[in-house]
This record gives structure tokens, sequence and C-alpha cells, in this order.
């Protein structure tokens, strides 16, 4: 691989993305326009006329009016704004220029066979070929009410919410300790709990600098069994603990020790949120999202089956199994044998295959 730096391999793209011969008109580009300072009003076309006219040349090469206003048109719209000025748009043909010299020249010194630019460049007409399968793709809004409730009676259990419940904790390692501490904090209210987290804790929550009612706050706990809420930061035990606890404010009666922890919690419950199901009227504008997101994959795989079947494809598996990455020394291993810079099978350092 030739050893090309970031500058050069982005000329040598811009030179592939643009087209190495000049670039053509660009019909729906935006048009700058019309006042006597040069204009400053964007309009939504451009005649082939208007954009065939040459506004700079780079020896055999020309930027046309088409290639400043398409440069303008796939701007974001704020960026745009600061090219008002006839002056910052001068700035903008400028670099321009630049970009066609640097990509020229890449060009010349063989820079766009560089495997990473051409990766990049079929990066890019990916995009741009996805683009077009999405063209005429349906809004969230166009989808019509009754698809929308259609998928929503299908999918009901997607909408249906478990009750949430807020906790916080008082973790103690002696046993003795804990179930002191477990006794006062039955009787405590939420400042007096607040002191004792603070005093008696050891979890790191207990020195947050948060007002005293927050202190040893653990969030919220999903209920046990419930896959969407699992996390290693609220072991098993702690979890079931919590949807026993009656009511708001109320500490758990017993001491929880987790097995995998050895410490003993003290666990308060300070928040709940009932378990409910979300109405149709609720979900609506997910589930819109949702079926235009279908809808643009439908479409992307269309393109996809069309063109395997204009151009089959033929993957040579053995090959690949050849390929292995060694993640620690981050080095990629040809069994047999690889261009410099990759590491052979007969290497101490190549991995295994994975």
């Amino acid at each position: 691989m030739l050893a090309v730096s970031h500058t050069a391999r982005l000329a040598a793209f811009l030179a592939l993305a643009l087209g190495v011969g000049g670039v053509g008109c660009n019909d729906k580009a935006l048009q700058v326009t019309g006042s006597a300072d040069g204009g400053r009003h964007i309009s939504a076309s451009i005649s082939p006329e208007q954009a065939s006219k040459v506004l700079a040349k780079i020896g055999d090469r020309t930027i046309t009016l088409g290639d400043y206003v398409a440069a303008l048109e796939h701007m974001d719209q704020f960026d745009r704004l600061r090219y008002q000025s006839p002056e910052r748009r001068k700035e903008l043909l400028r670099e321009l220029v630049n970009i066609q010299l640097l990509a020229d020249e890449a060009v010349a010194k063989g820079y766009d066979k560089d495997p990473l630019t051409q990766q990049e460049l079929r990066s890019i007409l990916r995009t741009a070929m996805m683009e077009q399968a999405h063209a005429g793709a349906p809004s969230p809004a166009s989808i019509p009410g009754s698809e929308v409730q259609a998928y929503y009676e299908a999918h009901k259990e997607q909408y249906r919410e478990p009750e949430r419940r807020r906790i916080s904790i008082i973790v103690v390692v002696d046993e003795k300790v804990a179930a002191a501490v477990l006794e006062t904090a039955k009787k405590s209210t939420s400042a007096q709990w607040g002191e004792l987290v603070r005093s008696k804790s050891m979890d790191p929550t207990a020195k947050a600098n948060v007002p005293v009612d927050f202190a040893g706050d653990y969030g919220i706990i999903s209920p046990p069994g419930d896959p969407s809420g699992d996390s290693s930061k609220a072991p098993d035990e702690v979890r079931a603990a919590a949807y026993q606890i009656p009511q708001v404010g109320d500490v758990y009666e017993k001491l929880v020790k987790p097995a995998k922890d050895g410490r003993f919690y003290i666990v308060r419950l300070t928040q709940k949120t009932d378990a409910h199901e979300r109405t149709l009227t609720e979900a609506d504008r997910a589930i819109r999202v949702k079926l235009v997101q279908d809808k643009v994959r439908e479409r992307e795989e269309d393109l996809l089956n069309r063109l395997r079947a204009e151009y089959p494809v033929q993957i040579d598996d053995a090959v690949l199994a050849t390929v292995h990455v060694d993640l620690p020394a981050q080095r990629i291993a040809a069994a047999d044998g690889g261009p410099p810079g990759v590491q052979n099978d007969a290497s101490p350092h190549a991995g295994p295959p994975h």
C-alpha cells in the first residue's frame, strides 16, 4: 500500500468523486442569483446554460457555476449562510480551486489507486445509491392510520411497560453493624435516611454531592426476570427485595446479601411507577417511524437483491478462512503470506482463527 498522507488521499478521493475530467452540470443545484453585489438570493434550480458557465480554469480543467452551486447545495443551511458576502463566496471558489489542484496532483501520483481511497470512494457511491433507493419513501405522517393500528394490534406486547421502582441503598460490610443500621433505617424520615447513608454506607453514591434526601440513590430497578432491566449494577437479590417493599418510603425488612457480593444491603423504596400499557395514541409516533424505517430497509434490500441477480456474487470461503485478526496486537495475518506489514501464521504473534 502506498504511504499516502490524509490530505493527499482526501484530494484523490475528491478528484474521483468530482470526476478527474471536470465536473458535469448539476441541474438541481442551488442557484446564486441576482443583485448588484454579486447575488445573495439562493433559489431551488439552475438552468443547464447557467450551470455550464465557467467560473475558473485550472490547466485544462474547469470549475463551472454548476459545480459551485452544487458545493453550496450540499452544505448545511447554517454553513451556507457564511457565503452571503461576495468576499466569502470568492473564498469558497479559491477552496474549490485548491481542491482541484490537489486532486489532480494526487491522481498524477497514483494516490487514487490507494486501497483506502478506493474504499472511501465506494462508500460515498454506496451512500448515493442508497439515497436514490430511499427517494419516494413515505414520511411518518403519510403512513395510513389503518396501517399504524394494524401494527399496534399485532405487537401489543411491545407496548406493555412493567412496573418500575426507584430505590436508595445503604451498603455495610459488618453484619452486626448492618443489622443495627437496618433497625434505625426502618424508623427514619427521608432526611434521616440520607444522614444514615452518608455516615454508614460504603457505597460510592453515599459520598455524592447531592441533597441529603437523595443520598444513596441507586436509580430505577426493573422487576427480576425482566430482560430489558438486567443490569450488572443491581444484584438480583437487591432487585427482588425492591419489589417486595409494600409502599414508597418503606425499607425492606431484612438485610440483603447478594451471593456474588458479600456485603449487606439495606434497601429503601423511593419511587414507584405502576405497570401500564401504552395506548395507540401514545405509541402512534414511534410506530410510524418504525414503519418508515422498515419500508426504507425494504427498498435497500430490493436494490441489493436486484444487483446480486444482475451481477452474481461468488465468495471464496477458503481464502477468507486464511485471514484472522490478532486483537491485542491489532495485526491481520494471512496463512499463505501477505503484503509488507502483514504477518503470516509462522509469526508467534499471529492469533487463532475466529
